[in-house]
């Protein structure tokens, strides 16, 4: 997903309890990576689990690809699949459900996914724990 300064413009304040700057420089250093595994045919479901969550919290728009063709949609909820825009109740309901999936070992056949999406809303929402991922901001700006 190429990302642009409106989409980190348009980021809702009020669905993040870190700064701002710091959730933009994450969710870039996740997309690219997530680029780079693409373009050399690797997946990770930890960094996939990441990288929705940012989106969702972002209240991003992302293209899907189905049979019929690519259709742009809001961002998914990680674990609920909620098609919601996020906000504060909600963001607390995924992130324990997030705990839950955890707990219960993770989702099946995305190994790491879950995982991925704790960590995120930990970090974001709950303010805990460190980045998800290492975020190189020589490379982020």
């Amino acid at each position: 997903m190429e990302l642009t300064a409106g989409d980190f413009d348009r980021i809702p304040r009020e669905n993040l309890h870190v700064p701002v700057r710091e959730f933009a420089r994450l969710w870039l250093a996740a997309e690219r990576r997530a680029d780079t595994d693409a373009a050399e045919g690797r997946g990770d479901w930890y960094l996939t689990g990441v990288q929705m969550t940012c989106s969702w919290l972002a209240g991003a728009f992302v293209t899907f690809s189905y049979p019929t063709g690519p259709v742009r949609q809001r961002a998914h909820a990680p674990i609920t699949r909620s098609t919601e825009k996020a906000y504060e109740e909600l963001i607390a309901r995924e992130t324990e459900a997030a705990e839950l999936a955890v707990a219960r070992g993770g989702l099946h056949g995305r190994t790491g996914f879950a995982e991925g999406a704790l960590a995120t809303l930990a970090w974001a929402w709950r303010r805990s724990g460190v980045p998800p991922i290492v975020v190189d901001t020589a490379q982020t700006g």
